[in-house]
């Protein structure tokens, strides 16, 4: 990529404060006022896009109008005739974003992270009450101004002109993409409850240390956006005043209205709660919020509760017809099975004794036929009584 010298005839760049995906900042020296300015030089292959220059022109010109000692002013914007790049002439502010701070010590202290916060509510309430939303608050567009103890709102000239073209590219949303509130991330319109959504994700963050959630992919950090609970910032940092907690994590309430009305709204409750007090909108929101999740409890428990009755309920239902049926049939089919199994019996006795009979009767004629000297006579009265025994049991069995 190459760098101009010199810029519209008049910023003569000095050197590199900081580069992204979309464009590069230098330190420059506004020739004609004699001062330090800082020059964004967009992405060459930007000027090619036609309807991104036309947003980026229209968001310049919006930033162009911000005063406010909590805002980075917009002086020029521009194509350079030479380069053909496009570029932003912006106050320079003599200090570290809060990504250098967070870089160099991980987590911040409690009062310069409220010092810090409460300015940038204040730039991003006056931009706000102007119709301006930045719609990518995060550490790296929050600015320290070191000689003033003042943080400084940057990037408020490409927000929105660079949003569309941003989102394509993965690699560059991915590591900001943390700030961005549940309705940016669904491709709603961003709106001033966005911007505090953000700015509630970097004060968290400068407390913690970490963000409210881990992600490795922008499905995930959606899906944790929606499900996860965020973890208390007590538990993560003891000594942070649990109003100041609570202050906090309303700004990162999945639905817009759960959030302050205003950034104003939200300096003056961090400001309350540095010194463990809360104030009466912080109270109302985290009571509708106690409201609401104590409905969805209810909701869900009722809801349960059905569930859980319905298999009760459904087992008596459905046998009720076919189990008299079963209980009527049973015994009938016993019944039946029974006589025809004494009938067998009978039977079978039947035929047994009809051949035992018709066997003695042989036996008796073989007897009575044979001579006296090699079997012994047997008496008629004998075999007689037998045949009589036999008809008699014959007959009780087959009745």
């Amino acid at each position: 990529m190459t760098v101009p010298s010199e810029v519209a005839g008049r910023y003569r760049i000095e050197r590199r404060l900081g580069a992204g995906g979309m464009s590069t900042v230098f330190l420059a020296t506004d020739t004609v006022l004699e001062r330090a300015v800082a020059v964004k030089l967009l992405a060459e292959h930007l000027a090619d896009d036609e309807a991104f220059v036309a947003r980026f022109r229209r968001e310049a010109m919006a930033a162009a109008r911000l005063q406010h000692p909590n805002v980075v002013q917009v002086f020029d914007s521009g194509q350079d005739p030479e380069s053909r790049r496009h570029y932003i002439v912006m106050e320079y502010v003599d200090g570290p974003s809060c990504a250098d701070l967070l870089r160099e010590h991980k987590l911040l202290e409690i009062d310069d992270t409220v010092a810090i916060v409460r300015d940038a509510c204040h730039g991003l309430d006056y931009a706000h009450r102007a119709g301006v939303v930045h719609r990518d608050v995060k550490p790296g567009n929050l600015l320290i101004a070191e000689e003033v103890h003042t943080t400084k709102i940057a990037d408020f000239g490409i927000a929105k002109a660079a949003e569309l073209t941003r989102i394509t590219q993965v690699g560059s949303v991915l590591g900001t993409a943390a700030y961005l509130s549940p309705e940016q991330a669904h491709g709603e319109e961003a709106g001033p409850a966005s911007d505090i959504y953000s700015l509630g994700v970097c004060t968290y963050q400068f407390l913690t240390g970490r963000l409210p959630h881990e992600y490795t992919s922008l499905t995930e950090l959606a899906l944790k956006q929606q499900q996860d609970a965020i973890t208390p910032i007590t538990e993560l940092r003891p000594e942070v005043p649990p109003e100041l907690d609570e202050a906090v994590r309303l700004c990162l309430e999945r639905e817009a209205e759960g959030r302050y009305a205003s950034a104003l709204q939200f300096a003056q409750a961090i400001e309350a709660g540095r010194l463990g007090r809360s104030t009466d909108v912080t109270r109302q929101l985290a009571a509708a919020d106690t409201d609401a999740t104590r409905a969805m409890r209810v909701e869900d428990t009722a809801a349960t509760r059905a569930l859980r009755s319905r298999p009760a309920a459904l087992p008596p239902q459905a046998p009720r017809t076919p189990a008299p049926v079963a209980r009527r049939e049973r015994p009938r089919d016993d019944e039946r099975e029974r006589r025809q199994a004494a009938r067998r019996r009978r039977l079978g006795t039947f035929l047994a004794l009809v051949a035992i009979l018709a066997a003695i009767a042989v036996v008796g004629l073989v007897l009575l036929t044979s001579t006296q000297d090699q079997v012994q006579p047997v008496e008629n009265g004998t075999v007689q009584e037998q045949i009589d025994g036999l008809r008699d049991f014959i007959g009780e069995h087959s009745r």
